[in-house]
């Protein structure tokens, strides 16, 4: 099957040939499907409505919506182009986007949300005391603990450390090493 071709105007008048591939028949409709799941699953999130799969669709979806933007700002190409460098209000907001944008990854004392979190502070809790402090919580022996994390690849030896000391910031091997911490012993 060839690739099919559209003619379309461009801001002098001008006949040019668009490949249909790349049309708005289907570049705005994914641009609104992918802002209306990451606006419902937002909302659901700030409110701490969100269930099952809602926040992981939120954070892996996203690259949905980034790619289908990146289309939907392709195919428009000229309006894009004329927001940006002739309207001073679509420069305006566009700036101010970026301004804001700028702004959040600045940290303020006392202002991380996730840390002042229940689980949040109850995961720095655990993750931060002593191995031998944290078993009698998990309802394992602390020898069979230690075992049981050394056979799942986390480097810790001694009853006296704590996954923090040894994992660092490592958010996917702590989150491993909780698991197995945890999780009860299938009977056999």
């Amino acid at each position: 099957m060839g690739v099919r071709h559209f003619r379309a105007l461009n801001h002098n008048g001008r006949s040019r040939v668009l490949n249909k591939s790349l049309s708005r028949e289907w570049a705005t409709p994914l641009t609104i499907g992918s802002f209306v799941l990451m606006a419902v699953t937002g909302v659901l999130m700030f409110f701490h409505l969100d269930q099952g799969l809602n926040k992981l669709a939120h954070e892996w979806l996203g690259w949905f919506m980034v790619v289908a933007v990146a289309l939907h700002a392709t195919v428009n190409g000229l309006a894009f182009k004329r927001h940006l460098l002739t309207s001073k209000a679509g420069r305006g907001i566009v700036l101010a986007s970026l301004l804001v944008l700028a702004g959040s990854f600045v940290s303020l004392p006392g202002s991380d949300a996730q840390a002042a979190s229940p689980p949040a502070l109850a995961i720095q809790a655990l993750t931060r005391a002593p191995l031998a402090q944290v078993a009698p919580l998990t309802g394992k022996p602390a020898d069979q603990l230690l075992s049981e994390l050394a056979a799942a690849g986390v480097p810790i030896t001694a009853l006296e450390q704590s996954l923090a000391s040894v994992l660092g910031k490592d958010r996917e091997k702590t989150g491993q090493a909780l698991r197995v911490m945890f999780t009860k012993a299938q009977a056999k």
